[in-house]
């Protein structure tokens, strides 16, 4: 880390990809502190969102929902003063208002030389804040879960109630996505990691290792029982982020596998598509 600057780590990929897992797992080590989806809560939310956890943890919600630090968020030494400030500011730009988030966590709190790192974990919509601050150092791991996975796990509720082709609106948002977000990565102008949801379940430690090599860290043997031992500030996200069962170690949802990934499964014949997949999915294993 040279001239003191604060490192910033951002994770984005689609939702449901193993964001809040990867989060969880680098915030085990003792030069990473995860913030889960802080964009999320940091963006002024709609009228029609007030019913929504991030407006709502502008209010009563702050004294009850938990952080993974192990106390509510209003407590939280990094949540806790945003969330008091966020409602008289809510219309400073985003950048500011992360800007604000991130000195709590600035790297002298973390010891002289130390080389710390902090993530953010936001999906979807794909907001890259921050790019050209010159005080920040920033990186981006693009974490992609197989394209027949992901469309098994979204059409759950499609199959439950009887849709026809209920995987083909999750297939056909994979795609899009996906490529969209692919192309964006190549012109950001950042460093960029590609890894695997599959990689990273089915192969934990050898991905870890790869990714702290990238971080310029030691591996962290903690990263592999990610709830027990992270050290987060995580407020939203997956509910695995309070799960101790679960979060123990770092394992697959293979349910795909035994019931068949229908319509994705044939997809793949289409060879853009499948290209799309091994490149962001596997490209690891030809390291």
């Amino acid at each position: 880390m040279s001239g003191g600057k604060q490192r910033l780590l951002l994770i984005r990929g689609l939702g449901h990809s193993g964001t809040t897992i990867l989060d969880l797992a680098l915030g085990a080590h003792p030069q990473i502190t995860g913030l889960g989806e802080a964009v999320r809560l940091l963006e002024k939310p709609a009228a029609k969102d007030s019913h929504r956890g991030p407006a709502q943890l502008r209010g009563a919600l702050r004294y009850q929902r938990q952080c993974t630090c192990g106390l509510v968020a209003d407590a939280c030494p990094v949540w806790g003063p945003i969330l008091r400030w966020l409602p008289a500011h809510d219309d400073q730009p985003l950048p500011a208002k992360l800007k604000r988030l991130l000195a709590a966590l600035e790297p002298s709190a973390a010891g002289p030389g130390m080389n710390s790192w902090v993530v953010e974990s936001y999906q979807d919509d794909f907001v890259l804040p921050l790019l050209e601050d010159p005080a920040l150092e920033i990186r981006v791991i693009h974490l992609t879960r197989d394209v027949r996975s992901w469309v098994h796990s979204r059409s759950r509720d499609g199959r439950q109630r009887g849709r026809w082709l209920p995987g083909l609106q999750p297939l056909l948002r994979w795609w899009r996505l996906s490529a969209r977000h692919e192309r964006q990565l190549q012109r950001c102008g950042k460093p960029v990691f590609r890894l695997g949801y599959e990689e990273l379940a089915l192969r934990p430690e050898q991905s870890l290792r790869r990714l702290c090599d990238w971080l310029e860290l030691d591996f962290a043997p903690a990263m592999l029982a990610p709830v027990a031992q992270s050290g987060s500030h995580i407020l939203s996200g997956n509910r695995v982020r309070f799960d101790a069962e679960k979060g123990a170690a770092i394992h697959y949802d293979a349910a795909w596998m035994s019931h068949g990934a229908g319509i994705a499964q044939l997809a793949l014949a289409w060879p853009p598509l499948a290209a799309l997949n091994r490149r962001l999915v596997y490209s690891a294993s030809r390291r």
